[in-house]
């Protein structure tokens, strides 16, 4: 079965259960010896940050809840194999699978590809003797001066006044922002 072409279909999942969906699948694709059927299985995600007690989180969000999409030819048992691995409900489509159109699946592909190249934050370039505002954590509202930064661990230094002290600080970049 070496001249088999792998079109990409949408398989219907129980919701928030798309992941296990996939790994599932692929387990029993591994377990079958079908990879030669069935290319990639993809659930595109997007992650998203949030701050929580001064801490960034990241977090990923399933794009198309429900959906989980599958390269494969349905040609034997592969059709059987996929509709019955578990928290898959079936394949997209009345009666048999459709499969999705090229515009579609690099549109799919392409929101991949954006999630991965998501990852590179961008960099904040602050510089020495610059004076912030501390806008997170407990000292908050307080404004100092940058002694040193350090961008491969994305924080700094900052000397405070506390109590007619000078104190130092060291902050993440997103506890302090720019003082016009």
């Amino acid at each position: 079965m070496a001249n088999v072409e792998l079109q990409w279909y949408v398989l219907k999942a129980i919701g928030g259960k798309e992941k296990k969906a996939k790994e599932a699948l692929e387990a029993e694709v591994r377990r079958r010896g079908l990879g030669d059927l069935v290319g990639q299985v993809e659930v595109p995600v997007e992650k998203t940050y949030t701050q929580r007690n001064g801490k960034k989180i990241v977090k990923e969000r399933v794009l198309y809840s429900g959906y989980v999409f599958v390269e494969c030819a349905l040609v034997g048992e592969v059709p059987g194999v996929i509709s019955n691995v578990p928290n898959v409900i079936g394949f997209l489509g009345d009666g048999h699978p459709e499969p999705m159109r090229a515009a579609e699946v690099s549109r799919m592909i392409g929101r991949i590809d954006e999630a991965v190249d998501d990852t590179q934050e961008v960099v904040v370039p602050y510089v020495l003797g610059e004076s912030v505002k501390v806008i997170d954590g407990p000292f908050n509202n307080f404004t100092g001066t940058i002694e040193q930064v350090d961008e491969e661990k994305k924080k700094l230094s900052v000397m405070v006044k506390i109590f007619g002290r000078n104190t130092p600080l060291e902050l993440n970049y997103y506890q302090v922002e720019r003082v016009n």
